[in-house]
């Protein structure tokens, strides 16, 4: 294992320099793909086929013109029923985007795995990630605009404009929804801010949910968002307004430095800096993929809010300054978030080692939902934040839990 302090060091200076690197580089929306096959990165698409799923794609446009892509797995290999169950929508977390449900292939990757048990799968990607970046009227490369967002705007716009689609598409009045992390915490925003929205849904399960962040253990978690956040107008008047993209330095090196099996540890390694350690859990031929899709992008600003986030012991809107709070929100100070308009059934599922979403915030949010069907802690002590998608135990660990759940529910 890399030793902390120095890995710590490492990895921040990596990631300062990447985010300048985004002023001088061309903005690139494009998985680069190498010469040889161990760098091509596949995308959604790719890879499901590649094991013998079939896809689907879809664009989908939120209220405020931003164009996102959702993709569907019609058929799972394991599946033999052709009557599908219920639809779930599988939300992502905070630079990940659909490819995560994927990553940990077959035998652990939740879109396979739902799929296989006959469920009508659909994976979502929010606003500034890979798959959707694209907008009806602004270009993202050059207008600043566009990149003027953060898990807020996501709650209010993305997530009910994905679940609305799904609805229309099928034909039914409910789904099921899983969220990871800011998958979950966005869910959350849409109860508080979207009345109704919560009836659209039989159960939510949530994944290591993010609301607040007060007790946060990662250090560079909780320490590179408040940088971004002190620096945001520098960061945007330099043109810093996309950041941790596909294309970058950071990405560039991780995902060719991680395809070697001599570099496994050190990959590890970079994940226990930003989580907790967790040995052996990522299988090692995940990290070739995991690493040529992590980072798939999001907004200055979005970082910023998490750097909020880790400060304040409420779940709160972005706080600007105070004369823009007085007039976006009519006081100086930011509101919190509704969690009490959370009216659908919630199974929280948690790790007691996560780096990220500490089980104390947690536990301080089920304290304000109104309705928690189960609150499960995975039984493994060293269970992490990323484990809960790339882990090659999340069949055994997480899974199970899962299904019994949608399927009382289907």
């Amino acid at each position: 294992m890399l030793p902390l302090r120095i890995g710590g060091l490492f990895v921040l200076i990596i990631l300062v320099s990447d985010s300048f690197g985004s002023v001088i580089l061309p903005k690139n929306p494009t998985v680069k793909s190498f010469d040889t096959p161990r760098f091509k990165a596949l995308n959604f698409t790719e890879t499901a086929i590649k094991h013998g799923y079939k896809t689907e794609e879809h664009t989908v446009a939120t209220d405020d013109g931003y164009i996102l892509t959702l993709f569907r797995i019609t058929k799972g290999v394991k599946c033999q029923d052709e009557k599908k169950r219920t639809p779930v929508l599988l939300m992502h977390g905070l630079l990940l985007n659909a490819d995560c449900w994927l990553d940990a292939g077959p035998e652990a990757g939740l879109a396979y795995l739902l799929s296989d048990s006959c469920i009508d799968t659909w994976v979502g990607s929010v606003r500034g990630t890979h798959y959707s970046r694209n907008h009806i009227n602004l270009n993202p490369d050059r207008d600043k605009e566009f990149w003027q967002f953060s898990v807020d705007e996501i709650g209010l716009f993305d997530i009910p404009a994905l679940i609305d689609y799904v609805l229309n598409k099928t034909g039914v009045k409910q789904l099921n929804y899983i969220g990871f992390s800011q998958g979950a915490g966005t869910y959350f925003i849409m109860c508080s801010e979207r009345p109704g929205y919560c009836d659209k849904s039989k159960v939510v399960i949530a994944l290591a949910p993010a609301t607040r962040h007060f007790y946060t253990k990662s250090i560079l978690f909780r320490g590179v968002p408040q940088l971004i956040m002190h620096k945001k107008e520098l960061l945007e008047a330099l043109g810093v307004w996309e950041i941790f993209a596909r294309g970058l330095p950071l990405y560039a090196f991780l995902s060719n430095a991680c395809q070697y099996v001599q570099a496994f540890d050190f990959c590890e390694s970079v994940l226990a800096l930003f989580d907790a350690p967790h040995p052996g859990s990522i299988a090692s031929k995940t990290y070739p993929s995991l690493f040529k899709h992590i980072l798939a992008g999001t907004s200055t600003q979005n970082i910023a809010r998490y750097g909020q986030s880790v400060m304040s012991k409420k779940f709160i809107k972005f706080n600007f300054n105070s004369s823009k709070n007085r007039r976006l929100y009519g006081g100086s100070h930011p509101p919190e978030y509704n969690l009490s308009a959370v009216s659908v059934p919630v199974v929280v599922i948690y790790g007691e080692n996560d780096g990220i979403v500490d089980e104390r915030d947690v536990k301080w949010m089920i304290g304000k939902l109104p309705n928690v069907e189960k609150t499960i802690a995975v039984n493994d002590r060293l269970w992490n934040h990323l484990d809960m998608v790339f882990s090659q135990y999340t069949n055994i660990m997480v899974f199970s839990s899962i299904i019994k759940y949608l399927l009382q529910y289907d």
